[in-house]
């Protein structure tokens, strides 16, 4: 037994025939003739007739000769539907209901007769049975004037009444009917349960849809109500109300030639499962998935996508080499070495699904058939015939695989690849990857920039944030590096000021000391050289300034020749690899070599000349030496336009005519080169002391700055944060709207403050927790951080954040300072601590931009390995869109427990199977039964054979059909009396 199992076909459920009891409006000329090739033309076809009448089964009779004798070849199933009239009154006349009987039993109208006989009306003193004698008596004792028993057949159908109360005891005082009869019931508003409006009848109406098994409507709202999906009953309301959901089924109730089988709007009625009573039965159980009112039944996955048959060519080992597959949920049952695995790994093997590490497993302990068999499959093939046409035939070795135009036409979930992905060995990096492939699936083509994965994707959206972070980053440490040499600077003010006024002291003592050695009588020499002296000192200063810039032009210059010859075509490189989509030419970028505006080597060239020139005009020409007691510079002229050169001869000369004494010149040569030095060292001091004194100005205006910096970070890393979210918005915003298994899982995007590690670096690198203060013993400095800074950190905008930084310095700024390892008076130590001091406050590296993956709260990492192994089936069958490949999975119930399949996995294979094909191995009973599946194939194996492989067969249908009901019992189940033990001790009742 080989079949697709449960697939949508029409029925008619609700059809009359000529020679119909009550309003027969077929015509008396060959009524039949016509009326049967009405049905055989219908498009789309009928496969399935209920062939209704009042009371009796005639037409339905009548119908199976004319189906013998061999017409509407394409009917294959045809049962009595017999119309009762309950003695309950509707809007218009009395409510309808129905007996569908089952044809599977050979005696079934002898049984419905036996049945209906039970049915009793009671009039003129009398009791008058449910069948065609007694309506005819019926018929002639409320009419004594009709004669003809037909005629007497209508007026008795018009007059009995069945009891409801009467009915349904009857009903469920025989077994046969229990097992043989579903009943229907009419929802509209004519002759159905809706006409009972009045308050008094609202509990007969209720008390008749619960004996109801089948709802006759087409009505949208009446299919959503009895399927519990309309506000205010739901399916648990139902069941405790109406004993459960219920199907909606519309037949065209025809009386006449041009009505047959032509239901208004098309409304007609679809059943999913084999031509077979059971069916029936199957969408009474579950009626949302297998009954459908409407002009076309619901849609599955696309033909194109659609694996519809597999054969198996050249392998002796299987038995059933054919097999049909159903295009949706297909379940591969079987005991354990049966074969099961055997046919995911072929149908796999077919659509190219197989990586090539699977194809390379170690067949000693691989789970993969074709690996463990690969020694002994020969020239095995496999053939896929797929819905749209094509048809792809593979070898199962593996030989044509992967080949360089191949791509896999399914997704194979593998017993090897579910392990490896959900696997409880450190982080499932599979698994987020898989996750990720999802997230950038999610968002349409035109959004993804030419990304062609998730990484490439989340660098575009994210790069232009983390190079301003970096940035931002690299300008907070230049900037906290200029305030601690500013906040060094101020910290001299008070030794320069002492060290000048000490200088000042000792050049006066100098001068003091000058005084005393002038001799009588050449006080105007002294005086005279005094003055040259202080000219002579400032064209010094002119001097060495001009040095100081012409070696300044000197490093630019080799500043200029580097960048130029390394650190602007490396800049470029570098602005390229950043934005490698650009599309720019190599002639466009380099438009983007950094160059000088202007000619600066010509500038620099000049500016080196030019300095040259001033200190040769300041040095100026020695006049050449004459008589030493005739003046080189006369009184008269402007010492201030003379260079140095005459100045320092005539001084010289004026040394000599000071004392007669050489020891006494030389002395005062000495001292008053010793003066000039000191004059000099004076002017650096209060070059300093002045820098010194601003260096307050500046310290507050850096930090100001630093302030703006370090707000610019966060607003880079809040973009990063922003971008990244926009990443998952379109599978955030669809699990919002969830509900059931799919709301667990949730994806959040924020940032993380590790304060841990930040503190540690302070307390184990910066600070010395010897010292007595706030910050004495390990953890002080962390736990203020956590209470002031890691909430602004994590949460807070760039204002808050600026913010809590600054309350942060001025709360703890000075007790930081008294945990510093080094004294300020150590100034090299303490400017190389403040500097790293200053990094470490302003750094951004302990914060980090990073999206979680929870399901049910918890972070996917931590999470154990079977439920990883639920949220692989959430991407696969619940978020995984953009994929309508057929979807193959080996045994997804590993590690996991039966309450969890139920509860998490089987709404997600529901759902799954109307999207696409999905062909599953497993063990688990609910993934087979409570997810309906379309078609189970059984697998069994036979005893093994020595240097081959043991038989296989496989047989399949759907669960309508009691040998594969019985099939998924055994093996699944343990068999019935194994289940009904297992209940009976566990006490659960099976009566329904």
């Amino acid at each position: 037994m080989i079949s697709r199992g449960s697939e949508w076909h029409r029925w008619e459920p609700h059809i009359h025939a000529p020679g119909t009891v009550l309003n027969n409006q077929f015509g008396s000329a060959n009524p039949w003739g016509e009326y049967l090739s009405s049905l055989e033309k219908l498009t789309p076809q009928i496969e399935a007739i209920a062939v209704t009448d009042y009371y009796v089964t005639d037409t339905y009779e009548e119908f199976l000769r004319h189906k013998a004798a061999g017409r509407l070849p394409g009917v294959k199933l045809i049962f009595p539907n017999i119309e009762l009239r309950l003695d309950v009154a509707a809007k218009s006349g009395f409510v309808n209901i129905h007996l569908l009987v089952s044809p599977e039993d050979p005696e079934h109208l002898s049984e419905v007769k036996r049945l209906l006989k039970r049915l009793q009306f009671p009039a003129f003193n009398d009791n008058f049975d449910c069948t065609r004698e007694e309506l005819i008596k019926l018929g002639k004792r409320a009419d004594q004037s009709i004669i003809d028993d037909e005629a007497a057949l209508r007026h008795g159908a018009t007059q009995f009444k069945v009891n409801f109360n009467l009915l349904r005891k009857v009903f469920h005082e025989s077994e046969w009917a229990k097992k043989n009869i579903l009943i229907a019931v009419a929802g509209g508003s004519g002759d159905g349960t809706s006409g009972l409006r009045q308050a008094a009848d609202a509990t007969v109406r209720q008390e008749i849809e619960k004996f109801a098994h089948i709802i006759f409507s087409s009505s949208l709202s009446q299919r959503e109500f009895w399927l519990g999906l309309r506000p205010g009953m739901t399916a648990a309301d139902l069941r405790s109300r109406y004993d459960g959901c219920k199907p909606c089924l519309h037949g065209s109730d025809s009386h006449n030639q041009q009505s047959v089988g032509q239901p208004v709007d098309n409304r007609f009625s679809w059943i999913k499962g084999g031509l077979e009573f059971d069916s029936l039965r199957q969408a009474c159980i579950d009626p949302e998935g297998r009954a459908y009112v409407g002009e076309v039944p619901p849609r599955t996955a696309m033909p194109s996508q659609v694996i519809s048959h597999v054969r198996i060519d050249d392998a002796d080992w299987l038995t059933t080499p054919d097999i049909p597959l159903n295009p949706g949920l297909v379940a591969i049952i079987g005991a354990r070495g049966s074969g099961k695995t055997a046919l995911a790994d072929i149908i796999a093997a077919g659509c190219e699904a197989i990586s090539p590490f699977g194809w390379s497993a170690d067949e000693a302990i691989s789970p993969s058939f074709l690996a463990r068999a690969r020694q002994l499959l020969g020239d095995a093939s496999t053939t896929l015939s797929w819905g749209g046409g094509a048809e792809i035939t593979r070898s199962l070795d593996g030989r044509d695989a992967n080949g360089h135009l191949s791509f896999p036409r399914a997704r194979y979930l593998s017993q090897q690849f579910v392990e490896e992905l959900c696997s409880a060995k450190g982080v499932s990096d599979g698994l987020v990857e898989e996750i990720e492939r999802v997230i950038f699936d999610s968002h349409s083509p035109d959004d993804r920039d030419g990304a062609i994965d998730f990484a490439e994707l989340r660098d575009q959206l994210t790069a232009r944030f983390q190079q301003a972070r970096e940035r931002e980053a690299g300008a907070l440490e230049d900037i906290s590096s200029r305030i601690a040499t500013e906040l060094e600077k101020e910290g001299l003010v008070a030794a320069l000021t002492t060290q000048v006024a000490q200088k000042k002291k000792l050049i006066a003592d100098y001068n003091a000391d000058l005084a005393k050695l002038v001799v009588k009588g050449t006080e105007a020499h002294v005086n005279r050289h005094t003055e040259l002296s202080q000219v002579a000192q400032s064209l010094r200063s002119k001097i060495q300034s001009f040095g100081n810039q012409r070696r300044t032009y000197e490093a630019l210059q080799d500043e200029v020749r580097s960048m130029r010859a390394t650190r602007a075509p490396e800049m470029l490189r570098q602005a390229r690899e950043r934005h490698s989509n650009s599309g720019l030419s190599d002639q466009q970028w380099d438009d983007f070599l950094l160059v000088y505006k202007g000619d600066v080597d010509e500038g620099l060239a000049s500016y080196i000349k030019w300095a040259d020139g001033e200190v040769r005009k300041l040095n100026g020409i020695a006049p050449p030496l004459g008589d030493p007691n005739v003046p080189l510079i006369d009184g008269a002229t402007d010492l201030s336009k003379l260079p140095l050169a005459p100045i320092a001869a005539e001084m010289t000369r004026l040394e000599a005519l000071f004392s007669a004494d050489k020891i006494v010149r030389d002395q005062y040569t000495t001292l008053a080169a010793r003066i000039a030095q000191e004059n000099t060292a004076l002017q650096v001091l209060e070059s300093r002391l002045a820098d010194a004194v601003g260096a307050e100005a500046r310290r507050k205006a850096l930090q100001a700055e630093r302030n703006d910096t370090y707000g610019r970070v966060f607003d880079a890393i809040i973009n990063e944060q922003n971008a990244l979210a926009s990443l998952y918005e379109p599978l955030m915003a669809r699990l919002a709207a969830s509900s059931g298994t799919l709301k667990k899982l949730s994806f959040s995007v924020r940032r993380i403050a590790d304060v841990e590690s930040w503190g540690t670096i302070a307390e184990e690198e910066l600070l010395d927790r010897r010292k007595a203060g706030p910050f004495y013993g390990r953890g002080s400095l962390i736990k203020a951080a956590i209470q002031e800074l890691k909430a602004a950190w994590e949460t807070g905008s760039a204002p808050e954040v600026q913010e809590a930084m600054t309350s942060f310095m001025e709360k703890y700024s000075k007790d930081l300072l008294t945990h510093a390892p080094y004294v300020q008076s150590q100034q090299t130590e303490f400017r190389a601590w403040s500097k790293q001091f200053a990094h470490w406050l302003f750094g951004t590296d302990h914060l980090t931009v990073r999206y979680e993956i929870s399901y049910d709260g918890v972070d996917i990492r931590k999470l154990s390995p079977g439920t990883r192994g639920i949220v692989l089936l959430l991407l696969y069958l619940a978020l995984d869109d953009a994929d309508d490949r057929p979807l193959i999975i080996d045994q997804p119930e590993e590690n996991l427990d039966p309450k969890s399949v139920f509860d998490e996995l089987v709404s997600l294979f529901i759902a799954a199977k109307a999207k696409r094909q999905v062909i599953m191995v497993t063990h688990n009973a609910n993934l087979v039964i409570n997810t309906d599946a379309d078609q189970i194939i059984v697998a069994a194996s036979g005893p093994n054979v020595d240097g081959g492989l043991p038989p296989i067969t496989y047989i399949s249908g759907g669960l309508e059909n009691e040998e594969i009901r019985q099939s998924v019992c055994e093996i699944l189940e343990g068999g019935t009396t194994a289940f009904q033990e297992r209940a009976r001790r566990l006490r659960v009742r099976l009566d329904r």
